[in-house]
């Protein structure tokens, strides 16, 4: 059920380690905003600019609550397909998976349940000012210390993010440093929207000056969640596992960590760091997102899962293209593969049923 798409011998030795550990993993969800996301058209993680001012916000809420008769903030409509925090929550509940989920800079009030940052949301990466050097190091210096914390409590953890826009901001911060990633970063788009992408990243571009410093670069163009999960990805690999629960988001993150991690001279661990997705972002056939993970340099495995049988049109949606990836929702499957053995069907079953109560509440 798990697939290996770069960097195998890695992997194969990661998930060995990791394979029905008695201890389980904690699941950390880092939320964030860049203004990015308002630019219309961006992302389908919402139809509307207002409506994806509040997405990370419902899936945290989701994560954190489930099915609940009200919301503070509900899912937000989708062009097609469900929220993959329906996805991750349907795993949540069944591993009895211990959960964090933190705020590094929303433009809305967060719940109590979330953990405050102190963080702010990013400009749009197009202004080259999309955070303060006093928020990047700032929220650098939160990632470390929770990344100690976690690490000093769980085996492993697998850490995951909700930013719209976030795959733009993805291709701004890899080609910054260095990473050649047009036209192969993911998309919540059936379709993804390359040309518009690489129009907005080449204006971000534009500010940073050659050879600059991986914290100037992630200032100019990036989000609040990208300099969080670096640090806090960076400090836990010492000590534990990491799965980077994503796709072209977090293979950004990765790059940054190891870019930091040789400007600062901090350990690096590559072998305890693995990339892990959703085999619908694998083989969307409009994303490079293998190219991507080869020239990242990262190790990256994916859940087979398949909807193809699920009783839900929201779930089937993800087999033509629609959504494939977000909020942990790969990780979390990878994780009950490891955990718990399941196969396709059991997966497919746990998160129907999720999905009938929701359903019904709607």
């Amino acid at each position: 059920m798990i697939g290996v798409a770069t960097g195998e011998s890695i992997a194969r030795l990661w998930s060995d380690r990791h394979c029905q550990h008695h201890d389980f993993p904690a699941l950390v969800c880092v939320l964030g905003f860049t203004e990015t996301a308002c630019i219309p058209g961006i992302s389908a993680a919402g139809q509307t600019p207002s409506d994806r001012r509040t997405t990370a916000l419902a899936d945290g809420e989701f994560l954190l609550r489930g099915i609940q008769p009200h919301y503070h903030y509900p899912l937000p409509p989708l062009t097609a397909g469900a929220s993959p925090a329906l996805i991750s929550r349907a795993l949540i509940e069944a591993l009895g998976l211990p959960l964090y989920v933190f705020d590094a800079g929303l433009p809305l009030p967060r719940l109590p349940e979330m953990i405050d940052l102190g963080g702010a949301p990013a400009r749009c990466l197009t202004t080259g000012e999309a955070m303060t050097a006093q928020t990047v190091a700032h929220l650098w210096e939160q990632g470390w210390s929770w990344g100690a914390k976690l690490s000093s409590q769980y085996p492993w953890l697998i850490i995951a993010e909700c930013v719209v826009g976030g795959t733009t901001t993805a291709l701004a911060l890899c080609e910054s440093l260095g990473i050649i990633a047009r036209d192969c970063v993911g998309s919540s788009h059936r379709q993804s929207n390359h040309a518009q992408k690489w129009q907005l990243v080449q204006q971000g571009l534009a500010h940073i000056p050659a050879n600059a410093a991986p914290f100037t670069c992630v200032a100019a163009i990036g989000d609040p969640m990208q300099v969080v999960v670096a640090a806090m990805a960076l400090r836990a690999s010492q000590t534990c596992g990491v799965l980077l629960a994503g796709g072209s988001q977090m293979m950004a993150v990765y790059a940054f960590a190891r870019a930091i991690a040789q400007w600062r001279q901090l350990p690096w661990c590559p072998a305890q760091i693995v990339v892990g997705t959703t085999r619908w972002l694998i083989e969307d056939q409009t994303a490079q997102i293998h190219r991507l993970a080869e020239r990242v340099q990262c190790p990256l495995i994916y859940t087979q899962l398949d909807f193809s049988t699920s009783r839900h049109p929201a779930l089937r949606a993800y087999e033509q293209g629609f959504v494939k990836e977000g909020v942990g929702a790969g990780g979390c499957a990878i994780a009950a593969h490891l955990l718990a053995g399941w196969s396709n069907s059991d997966m497919v079953h746990i998160i129907d049923r999720l999905g009938d109560r929701w359903s019904k509440g709607r």
